[in-house]
């Protein structure tokens, strides 16, 4: 008699096998994976945990396990994740939305008047231009990147939280702004330094997109750009808001200091770390 997987038994196998290849939260990525494949929650797998799977999604189990075995990313296998508690389609076309990006969103919503306009530059998947409209609703949004195809799933994205009529989307380059002007520039721009690109992990180093994460100067090139973007860009009493990398929090505070901005303060994230800096002009 052939030999039944259930699905507690997979979930067992699956975290061991995670654990071995050298996987962060080997038991959680088991769990979201068995999830979106039966199309359960995670509390569902276990109140079905004694069910077996059939040969079909064994099959496609097997790829997908064998596929995150090697290192790429969940997020890119499911095609999804969750930021602000919102859905967004995801591709290695864009970087992955991470939850400690969400200090950054909770900075523009302090910042934020009942109306005004804003910018995101570099969405990617529009994860911090869609959180945002999502809460402010008498902003007018911008997305802006310089990739066609990041654009396009942001406005996949913004279509897939019925906030398509609230927000533009801007091609171009981070050295050149749209000639408007806004209450709130916010990014999470490129920032590692090209020296630290082979340090870093698989899934990022091997699958995430090179050009949203690596900038010249130290990983400071973007911040110096924004900065003096901003003087010409924001509305007198508009803010500046970036996300930075743990060390370069007196960096980017010098930056945006030298370009004239004002009030300039650092925010930590909830583990601690240096996570956002903004300045007003």
């Amino acid at each position: 008699m052939a030999e039944s997987w259930t699905v507690l038994k997979m979930l067992s196998w699956m975290t061991d096998f995670f654990a071995d290849k050298g996987i962060d939260n080997p038991r959680l990525d088991a769990q979201l994976m068995l999830a979106w494949l039966l199309g359960l929650d995670r509390i569902g797998l276990y109140m079905q945990h004694d069910r077996p799977l059939d040969a079909a999604e064994l099959d496609r189990l097997r790829s997908l396990v064998r596929r995150r075995g090697q290192r790429e990313p969940l997020q890119y296998l499911l095609g999804e994740t969750e930021f602000w508690s919102l859905p967004f389609k995801v591709s290695p076309a864009v970087l992955i939305p991470r939850a400690d990006t969400e200090i950054l969103v909770e900075e523009s919503l302090k910042h934020a008047a009942s109306e005004g306009s804003l910018i995101d530059v570099g969405t990617g998947s529009g994860a911090i231009a869609i959180s945002l409209a999502s809460e402010l609703s008498q902003w007018q949004v911008t997305a802006f990147d310089i990739s066609g195809d990041a654009l396009a799933i942001a406005k996949a994205n913004a279509e897939l939280n019925h906030l398509s009529q609230r927000i533009d989307f801007c091609q171009g380059t981070l050295a050149e702004l749209p000639a408007e002007k806004y209450d709130l520039i916010v990014s999470n721009p490129p920032y590692i330094d090209a020296d630290e690109w082979t340090g870093l992990m698989p899934e990022v180093r091997d699958h995430e997109p090179k050009l949203a994460l690596v900038a010249a100067n130290n990983g400071l090139e973007c911040y110096q750009l924004l900065a003096v973007q901003a003087v010409r860009c924001l509305n007198p009493g508009g803010w500046l808001l970036v996300e930075i990398g743990y060390q370069q929090g007196d960096a980017v505070m010098r930056l945006f200091e030298m370009a004239g901005l004002k009030n300039v303060y650092l925010r930590h994230d909830y583990a601690g770390q240096p996570r956002v800096v903004g300045g007003q002009l």
